[in-house]
């Protein structure tokens, strides 16, 4: 890790974007939190704002320049991408506060007009639909754990980006049926919802057991690094495996929970606005 601290250098462009997206969200929050009752609570445009840092760090800090290093902290890359980022990303109910952080000309003259157009929001309830969130994130985590494109996102840039954006974007589809932010508004109860987070633990639990007792390294690029032994870099994919199993059984056990407390409890959203909404 200390060779890729070293080459780190802080990618501007990306980070001036960041920062953009932030404060346009701070700017659309603001806004409505002046003109509403129903405003968006401060925790949850804190945990967009934390959702957001958490994709930064994944993609642009100094963690990104070592998992050329150790496959260990590629997945930790891959976790704050797929499995802490999006849902933080959701509970901050960012489709209002991004639009009304617009300036007024760009809202209503391009955005409104291009989400209230029919193949638009066909396409929008097409991916929004619970086996093509599911089905998508799964593809995205299979397919990309596979060596050959494991070795080609190492290997290219481009790919490289293409890994992380197709993991970013999967991931905010597959959260979006578990935390409903607005507009995905229900007052049904979901009970398969719980089946949806149990049936998603199982493919990485294949994965994660697969890296931890294979006896061979799945992925020989990391053979290339300097001074990695073969085993070394089984220890190191054996750590990943555990990093993955541990953490993913934790985040969805917990969402589970939260989920099946709540149905327990007989909650209902009683309104359009979602603001006392957990991750149902």
């Amino acid at each position: 890790m200390h060779v890729g601290w070293e080459a780190w250098e802080l990618p501007v462009s990306l980070t001036v974007a960041f920062v953009c997206l932030a404060l346009v969200y701070v700017r659309g929050w603001l806004r409505l939190r002046s003109s509403s009752v129903h405003a968006i609570g401060g925790w949850h445009a804190a945990g967009f704002l934390l959702g957001l840092s958490l994709i930064w760090i994944a993609v642009a800090s100094p963690l990104a320049s070592c998992d050329a290093e150790l496959l260990t902290v590629h997945m930790v890359q891959h976790l704050l991408l797929m499995s802490l980022a999006p849902p933080l990303i959701w509970l901050g109910e960012p489709v209002q506060p991004l639009l009304c952080g617009l300036p007024r000309r760009v809202e209503h003259s391009l955005v409104v007009p291009l989400f209230q157009r029919r193949p638009v929001q066909r396409l929008g309830t097409l991916l929004g639909h619970p086996a093509v969130c599911w089905l998508a994130a799964t593809g995205a985590l299979v397919g990309w754990h596979v060596p050959a494109a494991l070795t080609l996102g190492m290997q290219s840039e481009t790919w490289h980006a293409i890994e992380h954006a197709s993991f970013l974007a999967t991931r905010l589809l597959f959260w979006w049926p578990v935390m409903q932010p607005w507009p995905a508004w229900s007052t049904e109860p979901r009970w398969w919802i719980v089946l949806y987070l149990f049936l998603a633990t199982l493919p990485c639990d294949i994965l994660s057991g697969f890296l931890v007792f294979s006896e061979r390294v799945a992925y020989p690029v990391y053979l290339s690094a300097p001074g990695h032994s073969s085993l070394s870099v089984l220890e190191d994919q054996q750590y990943a495996g555990a990093l993955m199993w541990t953490a993913v059984t934790i985040i969805y056990l917990v969402a589970g929970v939260m989920v099946t407390t709540r149905l327990l409890s007989g909650s209902r959203l009683l309104s359009r606005n979602p603001r006392t909404m957990g991750v149902v």
